[in-house]
């Protein structure tokens, strides 16, 4: 039996979203038309398409094969919405990235390509965590830390800098610190330890384990504006924290703590030029980066 077209943009959506609710509020349908169509569309394949997991649904080999098919479709529609799209992009690309990535890596990125290409959408979720084992529904992750993954391709994107910080302020009212010794008695502002799910970026704290945490996020933007604020020394990406003139970098040549950016696909992702696109712009983007990343003061 030949499946619906639409019964395979039903299935794109799940993949991409994970869930059927995601799916659903995505193509503006309920949860139980979405179950409809994946069972309508299994029964004209002969099989399950999906496979229930932890974080979701994941595809499954002939899911796999549907969801390509989906994505054909998905290109022949968007051909009709423009007369000069045989060339374009098209369709939506889902990544993660740390917050800091997100906002100066990742958006500036894709901004450029969507320039050449209005048709791409790209869907960016702000997280620092491990890679996931079952990534149902991203196209691209970007974690700190070599990623110990199956059935995924894994690639070294970057390097980048973290170092300690203090606002201008913070140091006319405590002091500047002239060694370690001296800056392990000021409060420190960093990740919650115990929220903490990359052991790469445990790494920095050890490197200064007397100092009492101030302050202390899950996000890197609070660090920073924490920081900025006067509430401690902050262990902050280089790149994000020289973006602030008030900010002064301290004992850089005793302190400078540098981690990998890693880049996981799933394997079947580059297959589609969309995201084989997207993965091109984060690679020059950060080819573009590298004295940024690195950071100034060593």
């Amino acid at each position: 039996m030949t499946p619906d077209p639409h019964d395979l943009l039903v299935l794109l959506a799940v993949a991409r979203g994970g869930r059927f609710t995601t799916a659903a509020a995505t193509l503006g349908l309920n949860h139980t038309t979405v179950a409809r169509r994946i069972a309508a569309l299994e029964a004209a394949l002969g099989g399950r398409v999906l496979a229930r997991t932890v974080g979701g649904w994941e595809l499954n080999e002939l899911g796999r094969r549907a969801v390509r098919a989906a994505e054909g479709v998905e290109s022949a529609v968007a051909l009709l919405q423009t007369p000069d799209a045989a060339s374009a992009l098209s369709g939506v690309v889902r990544m993660s990235a740390t917050d800091g990535f997100s906002a100066y890596v990742a958006a500036p990125a894709v901004a450029g390509l969507q320039r050449d290409h209005p048709l791409l959408q790209v869907e960016v979720v702000t997280v620092t965590r491990r890679a996931l084992q079952q990534r149902s529904g991203l196209d691209v992750e970007i974690v700190v830390g070599r990623p110990q993954v199956h059935r995924a391709e894994v690639f070294l994107l970057a390097e980048y800098s973290l170092g300690m910080y203090a606002s201008r302020d913070y140091l006319v009212e405590h002091g500047t610190p002239a060694d370690l010794d001296e800056l392990a008695r000021h409060p420190l502002v960093y990740f919650i330890d115990s929220m903490l799910l990359v052991d790469d970026l445990d790494a920095p704290r050890r490197l200064v384990p007397t100092m009492r945490d101030s302050l202390t996020s899950t996000n890197v933007f609070v660090h920073v504006e924490a920081t900025r604020a006067g509430a401690g020394i902050g262990l902050l990406p280089c790149f994000v924290a020289d973006r602030h003139p008030d900010l002064v970098r301290l004992l850089p040549q005793e302190l400078t703590e540098r981690l990998p950016y890693w880049m996981v696909l799933r394997p079947e992702s580059l297959d589609r030029p969309a995201v084989a696109a997207v993965v091109n712009a984060l690679r020059q983007r950060v080819s573009a980066m590298t004295d940024e990343l690195r950071g100034r003061g060593v």
